[in-house]
């Protein structure tokens, strides 16, 4: 098959997400991956923020990765995908005039989408994981991504946390980010289908839900109903990857007893998730 251009794959994802059918996402973190999942005959791929940050730094999912590196990643991809990529911009890395040299160097890499979330990024000093920003702050990164946004194939998706607010927020938030351009709403700790479908009404642009496995959102049928066009279960083949690769060098270097992790469990260790947890309760908590 031969590579498309980042005009072409733009216009495929946003006829992907026009139609009634609801897609599940391949994780890419390199070109390869990226050649894999076309080659499967996936639709459309994600690169996670959470996955560039461990294959560039080995540490954990923590706003450490900066712009620049993000956007090596994802144009590395970009020169050899034969899928539409969306690519998970974090919070834009900074404020409203950041997000809009993110969406720029990021429309350059050849992304077909990105998602900007309204998390507050990073953690602030005493702060918790999951705090957000305030929506009219979210409203202003949107105007400024969608100022800075050169091809307007390009779809820009607001992502928020439903777990982190309650429902009548998350319902507040998701249609003053439509209301405000967003080409799509990503929604991220959704519990179950009757939440889906409370923050589903009233909403008329494509959603794109991160399950993370929850198999309570597990009913293929009634997703495509209330409007998700992509679904993210996570980045299993990334851990796969991982996994294979310390088995492989277990073996060669002679030792016949693994480690009695799981795949999740082992990347935690190599990306030292123990030492920056320190770390965040020493410098970023108040010391009592």
């Amino acid at each position: 098959m031969p590579k498309a251009t980042h005009v072409e794959l733009r216009s495929a994802l946003r006829a992907q997400l026009a139609s009634p059918v609801c897609l599940r996402a391949a994780s890419v973190f390199d070109p390869l991956s990226a050649r894999i999942a076309a080659d499967l005959g996936f639709e459309v791929g994600i690169l996670g923020g959470s996955v560039v940050s461990l294959q560039v730094l080995g540490a954990p999912d923590i706003a450490l990765v900066t712009l620049s590196e993000f956007v090596e990643q994802a144009t590395r991809i970009g020169r050899v995908a034969r899928l539409p990529v969306i690519a998970d911009a974090d919070h834009g890395y900074g404020n409203a005039l950041n997000v809009m040299r993110t969406v720029a160097e990021l429309e350059r890499a050849g992304v077909a989408a990105l998602t900007l979330e309204d998390t507050q990024l990073p953690a602030r000093f005493d702060g918790q994981p999951t705090e957000l920003i305030s929506v009219e702050e979210g409203i202003g990164k949107l105007c400024a991504a969608r100022q800075a946004r050169e091809d307007t194939g390009l779809v820009l998706i607001a992502r928020t946390h439903a777990g982190a607010q309650p429902l009548p927020e998350v319902i507040q938030r998701t249609r003053a980010y439509q209301d405000a351009g967003a080409d799509g709403i990503c929604l991220v700790g959704v519990q179950d289908i009757d939440q889906l479908a409370a923050i589903a009404e009233g909403l008329n642009v494509p959603l794109m839900l991160v399950t993370y496995g929850n198999p309570a959102l597990g009913n293929e049928g009634c997703l495509p109903e209330l409007g998700v066009r992509i679904v993210v279960e996570g980045h299993g083949a990334y851990f796969a990857a991982v996994n294979a690769t310390y088995h492989s060098l277990r073996e060669q270097r002679g030792r016949t007893c693994a480690e009695g992790l799981s795949p999740t469990q082992r990347v935690a260790r190599f990306s030292a998730v123990e030492d920056y947890r320190g770390w965040a309760r020493d410098y970023l908590r108040v010391q009592t």
